[in-house]
């Protein structure tokens, strides 16, 4: 039976992450299953906390030379009841990824990706060869590769999904922080594309300048003391009432909410108890800040706040819009949604403490893939 090195993640019940690279059997495909050869695995924001979770990887030891491959760091004791549920399990990482299919099941949609470049979602790709449903493959175009594939659905989904979020819920415009992320530089490119209004929130002036030159219309600096007017004039010239926040932690909902709700009041006349009749929605959908969500509320009754993943957007929209989305994607992989990787490396690389503060820096335009083929 063919071998295949793949990494893991443990938490044990005792405060101690082990992070390991192990060698597993690949199995035979079933009938609507293929073996994917795994070349290009992006290591995304969402890939970390699987990863490591609240590890301190300050402490974290590498053992490169056992039989076992394994990195260990300690886990504070207060964390392990928040993370109950993985304790003491041998978990297998990597949301997504490419490669070339070299096996595949005796079903003729099976057979039919034999030699293909796809890209899957399976929370395992971190490994050489994955085994996975046909229905978690997305076929590429003849002539792309398994690198330009590599990130087909974790950041290309996500913002055709706020997209098709909007449309279902009856916004005309989008706000969106951490814009000048690989996912906000697709979501910008969507939204020009589709001629929606889109107002995207940085941090940096060197950001601002980033999206301003691949054509982002509007952009808002949260570091600028003019924020709040600039973010209130955004929101005038958009009408957006629909945001999405990756930070999660902080104000920074707050503030998108608060100006919202100023756009919305302005001509209002008399006693305005509850705000305006509109209904102000962020949904937050990242964690880049850890803080708590601070909600200073001053923008009257009609508003909300909650989450918003993926994958629960994915089964509630069908596999009809799901294939459209998909096609989308394979069709503009070299454009709109172009994936750009500063670094390449192997698995053991992976595991290296040096390489790993690198890449949970989670800065902007570092972006990091595994190819676990090297």
């Amino acid at each position: 039976m063919q071998k295949s090195k793949q990494l893991f993640s443990t938490i044990t019940s005792d405060g101690q992450l082990q992070f390991s690279l192990q060698e597993v059997d690949v199995p035979e495909p079933q009938e609507d299953q293929v073996i994917v050869r795994m070349e290009a695995a992006p290591i995304n924001p969402s890939d970390m906390w699987p990863m490591f979770g609240p590890a301190n990887l300050a402490e974290a030891e590498l053992d490169a030379d056992a039989a076992t491959p394994m990195l260990s760091a300690p886990v504070h004791k207060g964390f392990l009841p928040r993370i109950h549920s993985r304790l003491d399990q041998t978990l297998p990482i990597g949301n997504e990824g490419a490669g070339t299919v070299v096996a595949a099941g005796s079903s003729p949609q099976a057979q039919a990706l034999m030699g293909k470049v796809v890209a899957v979602l399976t929370g395992a790709t971190y490994s050489e060869y994955a085994c996975v449903p046909i229905t978690s493959c997305l076929p590429h175009n003849e002539g792309t590769t398994p690198r330009q594939a590599a990130s087909s659905f974790v950041n290309p989904l996500t913002a055709l999904g706020m997209v098709e979020t909007m449309r279902s819920e009856g916004h005309s415009a989008i706000v969106h922080t951490a814009a000048a992320s690989n996912l906000g530089q697709i979501l910008s490119k969507i939204c020009l594309q589709d001629d929606i209004p889109l107002v995207n929130v940085v941090r940096k002036q060197e950001q601002v300048d980033l999206l301003k030159s691949q054509g982002a219309k509007i952009v808002v600096n949260s570091s600028d003391e003019s924020f709040a007017e600039d973010l209130y004039q955004a929101i005038a010239a958009t009408n957006a009432t629909l945001g999405f926040d990756a930070t999660g932690g902080g104000d920074l909902a707050s503030h998108i909410l608060t100006a919202m709700e100023r756009f919305g009041s302005k001509d209002a006349k008399g006693l305005n108890t509850y705000g305006s009749p509109d209904h102000k929605q962020v949904y937050i959908y990242g964690g880049l800040d850890i803080k708590p969500t601070v909600l200073n509320r001053a923008y009257g009754m009609f508003w909300g706040v909650g989450g918003w993943l993926l994958m629960p957007f994915l089964m509630k929209s069908g596999p009809e819009k799901v294939m459209q989305m998909h096609k989308r994607v394979a069709n503009e992989i070299d454009s709109t949604f172009a994936a750009h990787f500063n670094e390449e490396i192997s698995l053991a690389q992976a595991m290296q403490p040096e390489i790993i503060h690198q890449y949970n820096a989670k800065k902007t335009g570092q972006k990091y893939l595994i190819n676990p083929s090297l």
